[in-house]
């Protein structure tokens, strides 16, 4: 697995430059339709564990408005649809939303495929994901977690998965889960906003 890792985070970097250099103009529209839309800064931040716990920043395009309860998943508001802005509804069902966490991967944070990062207080999937080690690896734009589920996931089986990518991780692995990633997000397959596996809180 050690002289993979080298590998992944070179193909991380270069592929993650890539995209950058190719989606720049799709970050200027998105960018302009967020402000034109509604109030509050383009991108949001939020507080993420990476590898080996170490805390950081995630970023996405902001999809809710800025008087939304901060630190909250989705479904433990009262109402998600009142706080979701037009085009946010739009960015989170094509998974646009999730851009800008190119920027992560290239600073080094997270890598394309791995564990979805969990937000700092997700104490019950922290916890499970240490039985299987996935708290020690790259968190990920997208997993193997999320091509067999994505939102509808329970805690227990989504750090099973994450834990099942951890002793499989490698090339073919990491290819197999990067092309369903992109059939399921064509098909929009596995969003359920709030539902009962809504983990990584599809925040603003």
């Amino acid at each position: 697995m050690k002289p993979y890792i080298c590998i992944k985070q070179t193909l991380d970097f270069a592929l993650a430059l890539i995209g950058m250099l190719l989606l720049w103009p799709f970050f200027l529209i998105i960018a302009i339709l967020i402000k034109s839309t509604s109030k509050g800064p383009v991108l949001f931040r939020q507080k993420r564990l990476g590898k080996n716990k170490k805390e950081f920043y995630i970023l996405k395009f902001r999809t809710m408005r800025t008087d939304t309860p901060a630190e909250m998943p989705t479904h433990l508001l009262q109402d998600p649809d009142f706080f979701i802005t037009k085009v946010g509804k739009f960015l989170r069902r094509t998974s646009l939303d999730e851009l800008p966490q190119i920027i992560n991967i290239l600073k080094a944070e997270m890598s394309i495929i791995g564990p979805r990062p969990a937000l700092w207080n997700q104490y019950d999937l922290i916890a499970e994901r240490d039985k299987y080690g996935a708290n020690d690896i790259k968190p990920g734009l997208t997993g193997w977690a999320q091509v067999n589920g994505r939102d509808e996931l329970e805690i227990f089986t989504k750090a099973r998965l994450d834990g099942e990518y951890v002793r499989k991780m490698g090339f073919f692995m990491d290819l197999r889960c990067f092309f369903v990633t992109a059939i399921s997000v064509l098909k929009s397959d596995g969003i359920v906003e709030g539902g009962p596996g809504n983990l990584e809180s599809r925040e603003m």
